[in-house]
Protein backbone atom coordinates (compact mmCIF):
# COMPACT_ATOMS: atom_id res chain seq x y z
CA UNK A 1 0.00 0.00 0.00
CA UNK A 2 1.38 3.39 -0.91
CA UNK A 3 2.00 5.85 1.88
CA UNK A 4 0.30 9.22 2.09
CA UNK A 5 1.09 12.50 3.80
CA UNK A 6 -0.38 13.11 7.24
CA UNK A 7 -2.14 16.22 5.95
CA UNK A 8 -2.57 16.03 2.15
CA UNK A 9 -5.73 14.18 1.13
CA UNK A 10 -5.67 12.74 -2.40
CA UNK A 11 -8.55 12.91 -4.88
CA UNK A 12 -8.92 9.13 -4.50
CA UNK A 13 -9.29 9.49 -0.73
CA UNK A 14 -11.81 12.28 -1.21
CA UNK A 15 -13.85 9.94 -3.42
CA UNK A 16 -13.86 7.37 -0.62
CA UNK A 17 -14.74 9.98 1.99
CA UNK A 18 -17.67 11.17 -0.14
CA UNK A 19 -19.07 7.64 -0.50
CA UNK A 20 -18.67 6.69 3.14
CA UNK A 21 -19.61 8.66 6.22
CA UNK A 22 -18.71 9.01 9.88
CA UNK A 23 -20.69 9.48 13.09
CA UNK A 24 -20.89 13.18 14.04
CA UNK A 25 -19.33 13.15 17.50
CA UNK A 26 -22.24 15.09 19.02
CA UNK A 27 -24.37 12.01 18.15
CA UNK A 28 -22.52 10.12 20.89
CA UNK A 29 -25.23 11.61 23.08
CA UNK A 30 -27.56 8.89 21.72
CA UNK A 31 -27.18 5.53 23.44
CA UNK A 32 -28.54 3.93 20.26
CA UNK A 33 -27.26 5.65 17.13
CA UNK A 34 -29.99 6.89 14.77
CA UNK A 35 -29.44 4.91 11.60
CA UNK A 36 -28.64 7.87 9.36
CA UNK A 37 -25.84 8.87 11.76
CA UNK A 38 -24.24 5.42 12.08
CA UNK A 39 -20.83 5.17 10.41
CA UNK A 40 -20.74 3.51 7.00
CA UNK A 41 -17.97 1.95 4.91
CA UNK A 42 -18.70 0.37 1.51
CA UNK A 43 -15.78 -1.38 -0.18
CA UNK A 44 -17.12 -1.67 -3.71
CA UNK A 45 -20.65 -0.86 -5.05
CA UNK A 46 -23.96 -1.27 -3.25
CA UNK A 47 -25.59 -4.28 -4.96
CA UNK A 48 -29.14 -3.90 -6.26
CA UNK A 49 -30.88 -6.92 -4.72
CA UNK A 50 -34.33 -8.29 -5.59
CA UNK A 51 -35.38 -9.83 -2.27
CA UNK A 52 -38.00 -12.02 -3.96
CA UNK A 53 -35.25 -13.75 -5.98
CA UNK A 54 -32.49 -13.63 -3.34
CA UNK A 55 -31.41 -16.84 -1.58
CA UNK A 56 -28.83 -17.73 1.03
CA UNK A 57 -26.80 -20.89 0.39
CA UNK A 58 -25.28 -22.76 3.34
CA UNK A 59 -22.90 -25.44 2.08
CA UNK A 60 -19.38 -26.79 1.92
CA UNK A 61 -18.43 -29.40 4.53
CA UNK A 62 -21.99 -30.04 5.69
CA UNK A 63 -24.24 -33.11 5.58
CA UNK A 64 -27.36 -31.26 4.44
CA UNK A 65 -26.78 -28.10 2.34
CA UNK A 66 -29.48 -25.47 2.86
CA UNK A 67 -30.98 -22.88 0.56
CA UNK A 68 -33.04 -20.22 2.33
CA UNK A 69 -35.26 -17.41 1.08
CA UNK A 70 -35.60 -14.21 3.04
CA UNK A 71 -38.97 -15.43 4.31
CA UNK A 72 -37.28 -18.62 5.51
CA UNK A 73 -34.70 -16.59 7.43
CA UNK A 74 -37.19 -14.18 9.01
CA UNK A 75 -39.47 -17.07 10.04
CA UNK A 76 -36.74 -18.54 12.24
CA UNK A 77 -36.25 -17.63 15.93
CA UNK A 78 -35.06 -14.04 16.19
CA UNK A 79 -32.85 -12.10 18.57
CA UNK A 80 -32.29 -8.37 18.91
CA UNK A 81 -29.41 -6.72 20.71
CA UNK A 82 -27.40 -3.54 20.60
CA UNK A 83 -23.93 -3.91 19.06
CA UNK A 84 -21.16 -1.33 18.79
CA UNK A 85 -19.48 -1.49 15.37
CA UNK A 86 -16.20 0.27 14.64
CA UNK A 87 -14.19 0.36 11.41
CA UNK A 88 -10.74 -1.19 11.75
CA UNK A 89 -9.32 1.90 10.02
CA UNK A 90 -10.77 4.34 12.53
CA UNK A 91 -8.02 6.84 13.34
CA UNK A 92 -6.00 6.13 10.18
CA UNK A 93 -5.77 9.81 9.19
CA UNK A 94 -4.05 10.58 12.51
CA UNK A 95 -1.03 8.40 11.65
CA UNK A 96 2.10 9.70 9.94
CA UNK A 97 2.80 8.44 7.40
CA UNK A 98 -0.61 6.87 6.84
CA UNK A 99 -1.79 4.22 4.39
CA UNK A 100 -3.73 5.66 1.45
CA UNK A 101 -7.31 4.62 2.11
CA UNK A 102 -10.47 5.93 3.75
CA UNK A 103 -9.17 8.90 5.85
CA UNK A 104 -11.01 8.32 9.12
CA UNK A 105 -10.34 10.49 12.16
CA UNK A 106 -12.23 9.32 15.29
CA UNK A 107 -15.79 8.91 14.12
CA UNK A 108 -16.03 5.54 12.32
CA UNK A 109 -18.33 3.97 14.90
CA UNK A 110 -21.97 3.51 15.86
CA UNK A 111 -24.22 1.40 18.06
CA UNK A 112 -27.45 0.03 16.61
CA UNK A 113 -30.01 -2.60 17.56
CA UNK A 114 -29.65 -5.49 15.12
CA UNK A 115 -32.35 -8.11 14.63
CA UNK A 116 -31.70 -11.48 13.05
CA UNK A 117 -31.52 -15.20 13.54
CA UNK A 118 -28.50 -16.86 15.20
CA UNK A 119 -26.09 -18.57 12.81
CA UNK A 120 -25.18 -21.52 15.06
CA UNK A 121 -28.54 -23.36 14.86
CA UNK A 122 -28.42 -23.15 11.05
CA UNK A 123 -24.93 -24.64 10.96
CA UNK A 124 -26.03 -27.43 13.28
CA UNK A 125 -29.12 -28.04 11.15
CA UNK A 126 -26.88 -28.33 8.08
CA UNK A 127 -24.67 -30.79 9.96
CA UNK A 128 -21.04 -29.65 10.04
CA UNK A 129 -18.82 -32.50 8.91
CA UNK A 130 -15.64 -33.77 10.53
CA UNK A 131 -12.55 -31.83 9.45
CA UNK A 132 -14.30 -28.46 9.25
CA UNK A 133 -12.16 -25.61 10.58
CA UNK A 134 -13.52 -22.31 9.20
CA UNK A 135 -16.71 -20.72 7.89
CA UNK A 136 -16.48 -18.37 4.87
CA UNK A 137 -19.03 -15.56 4.43
CA UNK A 138 -19.47 -14.23 0.88
CA UNK A 139 -21.20 -10.99 -0.02
CA UNK A 140 -22.69 -9.90 -3.34
CA UNK A 141 -20.36 -6.90 -3.68
CA UNK A 142 -17.55 -7.39 -6.22
CA UNK A 143 -14.61 -5.18 -7.11
CA UNK A 144 -10.86 -4.89 -7.52
CA UNK A 145 -8.44 -4.30 -4.66
CA UNK A 146 -4.72 -4.93 -4.71
CA UNK A 147 -5.12 -5.66 -8.46
CA UNK A 148 -7.27 -8.69 -7.59
CA UNK A 149 -10.91 -8.95 -8.70
CA UNK A 150 -12.99 -10.64 -6.02
CA UNK A 151 -16.23 -10.79 -4.12
CA UNK A 152 -16.00 -9.40 -0.60
CA UNK A 153 -15.42 -12.43 1.64
CA UNK A 154 -14.25 -13.01 5.17
CA UNK A 155 -14.00 -16.10 7.37
CA UNK A 156 -14.27 -17.02 11.03
CA UNK A 157 -12.96 -20.10 12.76
CA UNK A 158 -15.68 -22.66 13.29
CA UNK A 159 -15.61 -22.02 17.04
CA UNK A 160 -16.10 -18.27 16.53
CA UNK A 161 -18.89 -18.82 13.99
CA UNK A 162 -20.74 -21.05 16.47
CA UNK A 163 -20.79 -18.39 19.20
CA UNK A 164 -24.33 -17.65 20.37
CA UNK A 165 -24.17 -13.93 19.58
CA UNK A 166 -23.27 -14.28 15.87
CA UNK A 167 -26.32 -13.16 13.88
CA UNK A 168 -27.64 -13.21 10.35
CA UNK A 169 -29.30 -9.80 10.58
CA UNK A 170 -32.18 -8.57 8.41
CA UNK A 171 -33.28 -5.53 10.43
CA UNK A 172 -31.67 -2.63 12.27
CA UNK A 173 -33.25 -0.22 14.76
CA UNK A 174 -36.62 -1.85 14.09
CA UNK A 175 -36.65 -1.54 10.29
CA UNK A 176 -35.45 -3.67 7.36
CA UNK A 177 -31.80 -3.22 6.49
CA UNK A 178 -31.37 -0.25 4.15
CA UNK A 179 -29.38 -0.96 0.97
CA UNK A 180 -26.18 0.62 2.27
CA UNK A 181 -26.20 -1.52 5.41
CA UNK A 182 -26.41 -4.85 3.62
CA UNK A 183 -30.01 -5.46 2.50
CA UNK A 184 -31.42 -8.05 2.63
CA UNK A 185 -29.06 -9.92 5.00
CA UNK A 186 -25.72 -9.27 6.68
CA UNK A 187 -23.47 -10.86 9.24
CA UNK A 188 -23.14 -9.38 12.74
CA UNK A 189 -20.19 -10.55 14.87
CA UNK A 190 -20.26 -8.60 18.16
CA UNK A 191 -16.89 -7.47 19.45
CA UNK A 192 -15.10 -7.64 16.08
CA UNK A 193 -14.04 -4.76 13.88
CA UNK A 194 -16.40 -3.83 11.05
CA UNK A 195 -14.61 -5.70 8.23
CA UNK A 196 -15.96 -8.94 9.74
CA UNK A 197 -19.64 -8.02 9.41
CA UNK A 198 -20.09 -9.08 5.77
CA UNK A 199 -22.95 -7.24 4.04
CA UNK A 200 -25.28 -8.39 1.22
CA UNK A 201 -24.66 -11.96 2.32
CA UNK A 202 -25.24 -14.63 -0.34
CA UNK A 203 -23.47 -17.72 1.01
CA UNK A 204 -22.06 -19.34 4.11
CA UNK A 205 -19.49 -22.05 3.30
CA UNK A 206 -17.90 -24.44 5.78
CA UNK A 207 -14.31 -25.32 4.80
CA UNK A 208 -11.52 -27.53 6.08
CA UNK A 209 -8.58 -25.23 5.44
CA UNK A 210 -7.54 -21.65 6.13
CA UNK A 211 -9.41 -19.22 3.87
CA UNK A 212 -6.99 -17.33 1.60
CA UNK A 213 -9.27 -14.64 0.13
CA UNK A 214 -7.81 -11.15 -0.42
CA UNK A 215 -9.75 -9.45 2.38
CA UNK A 216 -8.60 -12.17 4.79
CA UNK A 217 -5.03 -12.91 3.73
CA UNK A 218 -3.86 -9.53 2.37
CA UNK A 219 -6.22 -6.88 3.73
CA UNK A 220 -6.80 -6.12 7.40
CA UNK A 221 -3.46 -7.20 8.80
CA UNK A 222 -1.17 -5.39 11.24
CA UNK A 223 2.08 -5.04 9.29
CA UNK A 224 5.21 -2.98 9.87
CA UNK A 225 6.32 -3.24 6.21
CA UNK A 226 5.22 -4.68 2.87
CA UNK A 227 7.40 -7.74 3.53
CA UNK A 228 5.89 -8.36 6.96
CA UNK A 229 3.21 -11.10 6.93
CA UNK A 230 1.69 -9.38 9.93
CA UNK A 231 -1.08 -10.49 12.25
CA UNK A 232 -4.81 -10.39 11.48
CA UNK A 233 -7.13 -7.65 12.73
CA UNK A 234 -9.83 -9.25 14.90
CA UNK A 235 -11.53 -7.77 17.97
CA UNK A 236 -11.95 -4.08 18.75
CA UNK A 237 -9.39 -2.56 21.08
CA UNK A 238 -10.68 -0.36 23.91
CA UNK A 239 -11.63 3.16 22.88
CA UNK A 240 -13.42 6.12 24.44
CA UNK A 241 -14.74 9.20 22.70
CA UNK A 242 -15.79 12.56 24.09
CA UNK A 243 -18.93 14.45 23.08
CA UNK A 244 -17.30 17.76 22.08
CA UNK A 245 -18.42 20.34 24.67
CA UNK A 246 -19.58 23.86 23.95
CA UNK A 247 -19.93 25.16 20.40
CA UNK A 248 -17.66 24.63 17.36
CA UNK A 249 -15.71 26.79 14.99
CA UNK A 250 -17.20 25.98 11.57
CA UNK A 251 -13.93 25.18 9.79
CA UNK A 252 -11.51 23.88 12.44
CA UNK A 253 -14.18 22.28 14.71
CA UNK A 254 -12.29 23.63 17.75
CA UNK A 255 -14.59 24.16 20.70
CA UNK A 256 -15.61 27.24 22.72
CA UNK A 257 -16.90 26.70 26.25
CA UNK A 258 -18.09 29.24 28.85
CA UNK A 259 -16.20 29.29 32.14
CA UNK A 260 -17.79 27.46 35.05
CA UNK A 261 -19.15 23.97 35.73
CA UNK A 262 -19.06 21.80 32.62
CA UNK A 263 -20.15 18.16 32.32
CA UNK A 264 -17.95 16.17 29.96
CA UNK A 265 -19.56 12.99 28.62
CA UNK A 266 -18.92 10.29 26.05
CA UNK A 267 -18.93 6.60 25.18
CA UNK A 268 -16.44 3.77 25.67
CA UNK A 269 -16.27 0.21 24.35
CA UNK A 270 -14.00 -2.78 23.72
CA UNK A 271 -14.23 -6.13 21.97
CA UNK A 272 -12.15 -7.73 24.73
CA UNK A 273 -14.59 -7.36 27.60
CA UNK A 274 -16.55 -4.81 29.57
CA UNK A 275 -15.18 -1.34 30.22
CA UNK A 276 -13.73 -1.21 33.72
CA UNK A 277 -12.54 2.39 33.80
CA UNK A 278 -12.65 5.67 31.90
CA UNK A 279 -10.25 8.49 32.77
CA UNK A 280 -10.31 12.13 31.72
CA UNK A 281 -7.48 14.63 31.37
CA UNK A 282 -7.87 18.37 30.91
CA UNK A 283 -4.15 19.03 30.37
CA UNK A 284 -3.33 16.94 27.32
CA UNK A 285 -2.68 13.71 29.22
CA UNK A 286 -0.29 14.97 31.90
CA UNK A 287 -2.71 14.12 34.72
CA UNK A 288 -5.81 11.93 34.83
CA UNK A 289 -8.99 11.63 36.90
CA UNK A 290 -11.62 8.89 36.94
CA UNK A 291 -14.91 9.50 35.18
CA UNK A 292 -18.21 8.02 36.32
CA UNK A 293 -19.13 5.04 34.11
CA UNK A 294 -22.70 4.05 33.36
CA UNK A 295 -24.01 0.63 32.40
CA UNK A 296 -23.41 -0.76 28.93
CA UNK A 297 -26.38 -0.67 26.55
CA UNK A 298 -25.92 -4.44 26.10
CA UNK A 299 -23.19 -7.06 26.59
CA UNK A 300 -22.00 -6.06 23.09
CA UNK A 301 -22.50 -2.28 23.22
CA UNK A 302 -20.78 0.79 24.55
CA UNK A 303 -20.94 2.43 28.00
CA UNK A 304 -21.80 6.01 28.71
CA UNK A 305 -19.51 8.01 31.00
CA UNK A 306 -19.48 11.52 32.54
CA UNK A 307 -17.02 13.81 34.29
CA UNK A 308 -17.67 17.11 36.10
CA UNK A 309 -15.13 19.77 35.16
CA UNK A 310 -14.81 23.24 36.67
CA UNK A 311 -13.61 25.06 33.56
CA UNK A 312 -11.49 28.16 34.15
CA UNK A 313 -10.54 30.59 31.37
CA UNK A 314 -7.75 29.38 29.09
CA UNK A 315 -6.76 26.87 26.42
CA UNK A 316 -7.18 23.16 27.13
CA UNK A 317 -6.62 19.82 25.44
CA UNK A 318 -9.25 17.42 26.76
CA UNK A 319 -8.48 13.70 26.57
CA UNK A 320 -10.21 10.48 27.56
CA UNK A 321 -9.03 6.90 27.77
CA UNK A 322 -10.66 3.55 28.57
CA UNK A 323 -9.47 0.33 30.19
CA UNK A 324 -11.26 -2.97 29.59
CA UNK A 325 -11.71 -6.12 31.68
CA UNK A 326 -8.76 -7.79 29.92
CA UNK A 327 -6.48 -5.01 31.20
CA UNK A 328 -6.05 -3.24 27.85
CA UNK A 329 -5.73 0.57 28.12
CA UNK A 330 -5.70 3.11 25.32
CA UNK A 331 -2.21 4.44 24.55
CA UNK A 332 -1.41 8.14 24.66
CA UNK A 333 0.08 8.06 21.16
CA UNK A 334 -0.85 6.05 18.05
CA UNK A 335 0.84 2.72 17.48
CA UNK A 336 1.82 2.83 13.81
CA UNK A 337 1.22 0.09 11.25
CA UNK A 338 1.26 0.04 7.46
CA UNK A 339 -2.50 -0.12 6.87
CA UNK A 340 -3.43 2.32 9.61
CA UNK A 341 -5.53 -0.20 11.53
CA UNK A 342 -6.55 -0.36 15.19
CA UNK A 343 -5.37 3.14 16.13
CA UNK A 344 -7.05 3.48 19.50
CA UNK A 345 -4.92 6.32 20.87
CA UNK A 346 -6.71 8.69 23.25
CA UNK A 347 -9.25 11.14 21.85
CA UNK A 348 -8.01 14.75 22.00
CA UNK A 349 -10.27 17.83 21.79
CA UNK A 350 -8.93 21.41 21.85
CA UNK A 351 -11.11 23.77 23.88
CA UNK A 352 -11.04 27.51 24.55
CA UNK A 353 -12.75 28.53 27.78
CA UNK A 354 -13.77 32.17 28.07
Amino acid sequence: MEGASATVISVEELQLAARNHALPLEALAHSITPLGLHYLLIHFDIPLVDASAWKLAIGGLVERPLTLTLDDVTARPARTFAVTLECAGNGRALLSPRGASQPWLYEAVGTAEWTGTPLAPLLREAGVRSGATEVVFTGLDRGVQGDVEHLYERSLTLDDALRDEVLLAYAVNGQPLPPQHGYPLRLIVPGWYGMTHVKWLQSVTVVGEAFRGWQQEIGYRLQQSEDDAGTPVTRMLPRSLLVPPGIPDFFSRERFVPAGPCVLAGRAWSGWGRIERVEVSTDGGATWSDAECGDAVSPYGWNGWRFEWDAGPGEYELCCRATDAAGNTQPLEPEWNLGGYCNNAVHRVHVTVS
